[in-house]
């Protein structure tokens, strides 16, 4: 049985406390609005330790972008592989992607504003493992809706995630258990509006 020592363990929990402080202070401030030493204060060590976690700031905002791509994919396929049929999984898909958009608004803010400042070998990956997150939505449409052609139903993935990821705008404005079924409703609708007639 293979163990985790508890240096190994701490490390990981700080490099997600970074991760995390640094996704908030970038959507509040933008990537350029924000030093190392602003990461560093945020989470009680100086800005140069953070560079035994991260080799900069560049590094740190890859790690968090692929580190949310990877974590949406795995999550998608995991979805995809356990689920009863594909109006289950559709489901399942929706409760991933709904429960990102609640915890993580800040994560939104930040690809959405700041994946141009992520160098290009890792942005080439972050848009790599987002067209595989899309096409197991697409897949599951597909089963859905077989008369309707691929590209309507990527179309209304986006339009859906559009939607759903809207949560920085409002986050705050209803409680999370009120927030999961309105959101859901609404994904629902917008997609089964976008297959209509087709």
């Amino acid at each position: 049985m293979t163990t985790v020592s508890s240096s190994t363990r701490s490390r990981g929990n700080r490099r997600a406390e970074i991760l995390d402080a640094a996704a908030r202070l970038f959507a509040a401030r933008g990537f350029h609005g924000v030093s190392i030493e602003d990461i560093g204060g945020a989470v009680g060590v100086s800005g140069p330790a953070l560079y035994r976690h991260f080799n900069g700031k560049d590094a740190l905002l890859s790690e968090m972008l692929l580190d949310v791509s990877s974590r949406l994919r795995e999550s998608a396929g995991a979805v995809v592989t356990s689920a009863s049929g594909p109006d289950e999984t559709l489901d399942a898909l929706l409760h991933v992607q709904i429960t990102f958009a609640i915890e993580q608004p800040a994560l939104i803010t930040v690809h959405d504003r700041e994946l141009g400042n992520v160098p290009e070998p890792q942005r080439r990956q972050i848009r790599r493992l987002q067209r595989l997150y899309v096409e197991e939505w697409v897949t599951v449409l597909a089963e859905l809706h077989p008369e309707c052609p691929a590209a309507r139903l990527r179309a209304a993935t986006h339009a859906a995630f559009g939607l759903l990821n809207s949560t920085p705008h409002s986050a705050g404005e209803l409680p999370a258990q009120e927030m999961r079924p309105l959101l859901h409703a609404m994904a629902r609708a917008a997609i089964n509006a976008a297959v209509k007639d087709h």
